[in-house]
């Protein structure tokens, strides 16, 4: 055996990023050709399934780690001094959280110290991505921007049209009826998805756009009918998203042209029952994606035909379903429910509840545990397989505050818009988990309203 066979093929840096090696790659050249080091030198382009919302390009909700169904502990906190709406995406040694006080966090994942903090002086509510030393997001203030990983500085911004909330004319039924009021749980912001060296998201500007990952230049956009805050998912070279004028889209990812839509419900009157919120997931050929008119569809990846849809009778599916096994699980709004279904045929195996909280937060799968946090200010994990509920972490507003509220429409005691956002406003004191959790290892990441992120062991 000669020297050369002691050369791995994956190095790992100090910072914990792995790069195929020198000599590995010259080997691999010579004996199977060019168009392997072309293949390899691609998958470079995208996220890590830890380094995007939602785990992976297709939004599946599914982490490469193995879970746990005991609590050891609380490893540590980080307190960002804003809440907590994105979910933290993790790349390497670090996490990186952005804060609604506008500043982006860069946490030591080991110890949970702050590496750096970058002020963007603007509503942060957008789950970053993050590829080749760049971490990307969206920001209330109308900009898309691109940080530098190492150092927290701005590499490059990109001015769209201009944010903004979703808005409707009595809105939701609200007082007074001739008023057009932004919807209070609009609250997300569209979290970027990055494919073959170009980074995607939806604006309030209701474009879709395509940029060069490394310059921000603009490679496309596509102009929908009202507001994008769902999340985009690539796969197989198409873009699926959906927007608040109830269409889903088909896209091409690397022109922009639209492959197919789907109506979804309407709501002109009170626009209750209407607007595409959360992020599709692709697998096995279909796409899922949950939608305010109160239902859960499955539609043909390729086509767009609908293979079926949940009626969650009369509450929203907000939160991007997760997608492992056969099995396609998501939650609700005001029944407060976790769903696990049938992929195929949409049948329910089982439904867990969360005490008539809704759940807005989107489930992550590691194995065969499942963890989701509720807006009460809790943390479930539970056994995928059989929904039983192993464990629940309770955020530290919750503790505080929780006791105060009895339940989420206690608050709620009149339906003129100023009482309505006060009530909206009491609720977040609870500390309720609004983000996706994210698993590395044998640790959940997540972030809370009440501004501290989470590590649990």
């Amino acid at each position: 055996m000669n020297d050369d066979s002691n050369h791995s093929s994956l190095e790992r840096s100090e910072d914990g990023r792995y790069s195929f090696s020198g000599d590995w790659l010259a080997a691999v050249a010579l004996r199977f050709g060019a168009l392997v080091l072309v293949l390899l030198g691609a998958a470079l382009l995208f996220a890590s399934d830890t380094a995007t919302f939602r785990g992976n390009a297709a939004h599946t909700g599914v982490y490469n780690a193995p879970g746990f169904l005991q609590l050891s502990g609380v490893k540590w906190t980080f307190h960002a001094g804003g809440q907590l709406i994105a979910s933290p995406a993790v790349d390497g040694d670090t996490i990186y959280v952005p804060s609604t006080g506008g500043k982006l966090f860069a946490v030591d994942r080991a110890s949970g110290a702050k590496k750096w903090e970058l002020d963007l002086k603007a509503r942060l509510t957008s789950s970053p991505a993050v590829a080749d030393g760049l971490v990307y997001l969206n920001a209330f203030d109308g900009n898309f921007y691109a940080v530098d990983a190492a150092a927290g500085k701005v590499k490059w911004q990109f001015k769209t049209g201009g944010e903004q909330r979703f808005s409707g004319r009595h809105l939701h039924g609200m007082q007074p009826a001739s008023e057009t009021m932004p919807d209070p749980w609009d609250c997300w912001l569209s979290s970027p998805v990055i494919w073959n060296g170009a980074v995607y998201f939806g604006s309030g500007d209701h474009n879709v756009y395509a940029l060069d990952a490394a310059t921000g230049a603009l490679k496309w956009k596509f102009q929908t009918g009202d507001v994008v805050h769902a999340s985009p998912a690539v796969n197989n070279g198409v873009l699926f998203i959906g927007s608040w004028d109830s269409n889903f889209y088909a896209l091409d990812a690397a022109t922009g042209k639209e492959r197919w839509r789907f109506k979804t419900g309407e709501d002109p009157d009170v626009h209750n029952q209407q607007g595409i919120q959360s992020s599709a997931a692709v697998a096995d050929g279909m796409v899922f994606f949950g939608c305010r008119d109160s239902h859960m569809y499955a539609l043909d990846e390729k086509t767009g035909e609908k293979k079926w849809a949940f009626s969650t009778k009369g509450s929203w599916v907000l939160n991007s379903p997760a997608v492992s096994k056969g099995k396609v699980f998501f939650g609700t709004s005001d029944t407060g429910l976790l769903y696990a279904a049938d992929e195929k045929t949409g049948a329910i195996d089982y439904a867990v509840g969360f005490g008539g909280w809704p759940v807005y937060s989107s489930p992550a799968i590691a194995g065969n545990a499942m963890y989701v946090g509720s807006t009460e200010g809790k943390l479930a994990a539970i056994d995928a397989p059989s929904g039983r509920v192993a464990w629940s972490f309770e955020t530290e507003a919750y503790k505080q505050n929780g006791a105060g509220i009895k339940s989420y429409f206690a608050p709620f005691t009149t339906d003129f818009y100023d009482d309505v956002i006060a009530a909206y406003n009491k609720l977040l004191t609870m500390g309720p988990i609004l983000a996706s959790p994210v698993v590395v290892d044998n640790v959940v990441y997540v972030a809370s309203v009440d501004g501290n992120l989470y590590a649990l062991n």
